[in-house]
């Protein structure tokens, strides 16, 4: 099954090149960990005859921030089509005040000018605005996957056959 193997190998390249894309063009590359932490694993079985393809986003587990950029998250008043949800827990504000230095983001004055930033006062603000409206969904791995898994049949029914074809060759000249 090695064509078969081939091909899978192909699409999960495509899907993870493409999530990766997703993430570049919609803004969400902040410090790259999500964006390198997007990988695939394909396992084959001893006998060749079964795999398991697997895709892991961020620190590889269901309700990663992975996940959550992919999924969103709900808010106590803005509601997304997600399984998450933002109930009685504010999000952490520590990582939003790594991302606001990282950002360098500064509070101004109504002429525009910078003013000295209370960095907590800053971050309470955005984890408050996060909380009541949510993260809106991204689908930066969603769409990737539903967009070469479209064509993954066609590819797979191709490689199978050239597959099944070396075998009956391998066998009839036994």
């Amino acid at each position: 099954m090695l064509n078969v193997e081939k091909e899978l190998q192909k699409f999960a390249k495509k899907v993870v090149r493409s999530a990766q894309s997703q993430l570049i063009q919609q803004g969400k590359r902040n410090t790259g960990k999500l964006f390198n932490s997007i990988d695939s694993r394909l396992d084959v079985s001893k006998s060749g005859y079964s795999f398991s393809l697997d895709f892991t986003l961020s620190d590889f587990k269901p309700d990663s921030y992975g996940d959550f950029v992919d999924k969103g998250v709900s808010g106590k008043q803005v509601k997304y089509n997600t399984p998450y949800t933002f109930r009685s827990k504010m999000p952490p504000r520590e990582p939003i005040l790594k991302w606001i230095k990282r950002r360098r983001i500064r509070q101004r004055d109504e002429q525009g000018r910078f003013t000295k930033t209370n960095f907590n006062s800053l971050a309470f603000l955005i984890q408050r605005s996060i909380f009541n409206k949510g993260i809106k969904p991204s689908l930066f791995f969603t769409k990737a996957f539903e967009k070469h898994f479209k064509g993954l049949d066609k590819e797979l029914q191709e490689a199978y056959a050239l597959d099944l074809e070396d075998f009956m060759e391998f066998t009839l000249n036994k």
